[in-house]
């Protein structure tokens, strides 16, 4: 049994601090806990009152004669240390602390907090919360929450960092029929996350399709694993909160949690095949057509219709989402132009306008469901006088339940299509209000297959760089910060990242010496700790021939540097080899705090900042996730041979992204790496690393 299944379907509850008074929070969880059908025990904990709504209060849990497995405590965050230690003592091994006064509060909640989990740690307890609403099980009865009412019973699992969303929601999804399994409201996750829960609801019986509200995510790597085995049989949809600058400081004020870069959130919600939302409605659009609908072998979907504007904005809504419009053959519609109005239109969308009857629906919809060119149909009705939504409801699920294509219905309106949506969802076929919202079910739908269709990664898969050979080297920069080129050439070079040919030279003597090793035209860059673009103070000097060019350009280029930055320690000078042009592109890694090392691919050279022509995703990377990664971006078009230029040799800039991957994945005290410019030649010649630098962090 999971340690969280006592959080969902206990067999025996404990209120601590519950009270008679309908005004507190406390007499709204208990009387909750006492109305949906809950068959276990229940064990109001008050040493001032004898009963509450008719069962026995006991004065501690010391005390409860029955079986309890699941503590709520709802007094002070100050008694929550002692509260947990009875809870311990009595053997109960879950506890939801609904109380807030804790992280979200300052250093002193912080430290309460922490005190908290030591606790919970000694005596081998879970804890959800705190500052958190509570836990309710839509099939087991249980409700733990102060929240008014209860969703029906279904199979969409509901994750929230937030206790008021769950309110909201609960009370959102009542009137429109929509099933829950499960709803966890976490709170500041002291000890229970997102990830656990995700982690419980893959085994859940009763749950179809999990659904997240997250604010940030503490251990980035165990989410990124967990949702990435979850996915293959569960779709987890997920709305994070927190995208913008405002919207991130709203969620450190208000859980404490640890937010990372939005880049690292949607490289890994991608990696994962978790289905990224924009609004809360849209998390529920999504869940009901996955509960409810098969996915669709394609992106062709039809409409049909008895009004054109509608049909319009569910077409936009369509192409937002990836679906296309798909065609009829020529035999579904000369039956149906047989069959219709003469004026009604037969294509795509199929308007039977106005006065179409629920008949026609039935008619139509057989016919389009039966057309091999039809991956997916929308039916939209626009209420009429003469016509009743519940008889063109009967006849969507006549013919719907004998089809596996996906179907997704929009009944415009509000009470007068009230009885429609019952019908349909009883039915199991989603219904919307608007139009726009079909293509962001049907959307989901499509992206979840897409996700299943892919071929299966392990991860996170082990490094295999040569961590020893490059450790020592690191270790004596510690400390340092940003490692210019001259350091960062070693590093390169122990993980066989390609690096243009040269040498460091101190004197104009050496860089002599170095250009005639190298015997061909070659480049002179600024070596400075102080100087982080080169080109900008004057650092660089192209196509130098010679030993007295080399030296004379080693001159002037200290003087001029010395003069625009007299404060730069200058170190001296890289001698490389003038290499031919390509495609400059650049890698790179950053270290996000939740999620470590976040891999960046894009158009480099000294256009990257002006252009931001960037992808990411989390390491480690498969060859698959690597191509994608370069694809997802223009500068993978230029490689692939835009407008008729030569194919570049995009498989060495899938090894270098690898490479960068295991060069991060081993050193930890590695902040950012950066690749730029790559040059990319035609396909078969490699690339070559022009330029690049590290920066580490203060230790190991």
């Amino acid at each position: 049994m999971s340690s969280l299944t006592p959080f969902f379907n206990p067999k025996g509850v404990a209120i601590i601090g519950a009270s008679s008074n309908p005004n507190k929070l406390s007499f709204g969880i208990f009387s909750n806990l006492t109305q949906y059908g809950y068959q276990g025990g229940i064990y109001p904990i008050n040493p001032n009152a004898k009963e509450i709504l008719g069962l026995q209060c006991y004065p501690d849990v010391a005390s409860i004669p029955g079986e309890v497995d699941l503590a709520v405590s709802v007094v002070s965050g100050g008694l929550t240390p002692d509260i947990l230690k009875a809870c311990g003592e009595r053997g109960i091994r879950a506890v939801t602390i609904i109380s807030g006064g804790f992280r979200e509060v300052g250093e002193d909640g912080k430290s309460l907090e922490q005190r908290c989990l030591e606790i919970a740690h000694q005596y081998h307890m879970r804890l959800i919360g705190p500052n958190c609403v509570g836990t309710m099980d839509l099939h087991s009865g249980l409700n733990t929450t102060f929240i008014y009412g209860v969703p029906d019973k279904g199979g969409i699992g509901f994750i929230s960092q937030s206790g008021a969303i769950c309110g909201g929601i609960v009370d959102y999804v009542r009137s429109k029929h929509v099933g829950f399994s499960n709803f966890a409201s976490l709170g500041n996750e002291a000890d229970v996350t997102e990830t656990d829960v995700i982690e419980y609801l893959a085994t859940d019986p009763n749950t179809r399709v999990i659904t997240v509200y997250a604010e940030g995510i503490q251990d980035g790597r165990r989410f990124l694993e967990v949702a990435r085995r979850v996915s293959r049989t569960k779709p987890i949809v997920l709305l994070k909160a927190g995208k913008t600058n405002a919207g991130a400081k709203a969620v450190s004020s208000h859980t404490g949690s640890i937010a990372g870069s939005m880049a690292a959130y949607r490289a890994a919600f991608h990696q994962a095949g978790v289905i990224e939302v924009a609004s809360v409605e849209e998390l529920f659009d999504v869940a009901l057509a996955l509960d409810f609908q098969p996915r669709p072998s394609g992106n062709r979907t039809v409409i049909v219709t008895n009004s054109g504007g509608p049909a319009a904005l569910a077409s936009d809504s369509l192409a937002e989402n990836g679906l296309v419009l798909g065609s009829l053959t020529p035999e579904t519609q000369q039956a149906m132009r047989a069959r219709l109005n003469p004026s009604a239109q037969v294509s795509n969308p199929v308007d039977m306008l106005g006065g179409a009857e629920p008949g026609d629906y039935r008619m139509a919809l057989e016919m389009v469901l039966a057309d091999p060119l039809v991956d997916a149909v929308v039916p939209i009705l626009v209420p009429q006088a003469l016509i009743k939504p519940e008889e063109v409801a009967h006849a969507v699920l006549d013919i719907t339940r004998s089809t596996n294509k996906p179907v997704v219905t929009c009944f415009m309106g509000d009470r007068a299509v009230d009885g429609a949506r019952e019908i349909l969802h009883a039915g199991r076929v989603p219904m919307f209000t608007f139009p726009e919202s079909v293509g962001r079910a049907l959307g989901g739908l499509s992206t979840y297959q897409k996700w299943l269709e892919r071929t299966p990664i392990d991860w996170p898969m082990s490094g295999r760089g040569l961590k020893k050979a490059v450790l020592p080297g690191l270790q004596q920069h510690l400390g340092q910060g940003s490692l210019g080129e001259k350091d960062t050439r070693p590093v390169f070079e122990a993980y066989d990242i390609p690096i243009v040919e040269g040498g460091f030279a101190k004197s104009a003597d050496e860089a002599a010496q170095i250009a005639a090793t190298i015997n061909t035209a070659v480049v002179m860059k600024i070596v400075s700790p102080d100087i982080l673009h080169k080109s900008d103070s004057g650092g660089i000097r192209l196509n130098l021939i010679g030993g007295e060019s080399v030296r004379t350009a080693f001159k002037e280029m200290m003087e001029k540097v010395q003069s625009t930055h007299p404060e730069a320690h200058l170190e001296g000078v890289m001698i490389e080899k003038m290499a031919p042009k390509g495609v400059e592109v650049i890698v790179g890694m950053r270290r996000d705090p939740s999620f470590g090392p976040l891999l960046m691919f894009g158009l480099g050279g000294i256009y990257v900042e002006l252009y931001t022509d960037v992808s990411f995703r989390v390491a480690p990377v498969s060859v698959d996730e690597a191509r994608e990664m370069i694809l997802d971006t223009k500068a993978g078009r230029l490689l692939t041979g835009f407008r008729g230029a030569a194919e570049a040799d995009l498989d060495s800039v899938i090894d270098c992204i690898q490479k960068i991957s295991r060069l991060s994945l081993d050193h930890p005290e590695i902040e950012e790496v950066e690749v730029n410019p790559l040059v990319v030649y035609p396909k078969g010649q490699g690339s070559v690393a022009l330029d690049g630098r590290v920066i580490l962090g203060g230790h190991a």
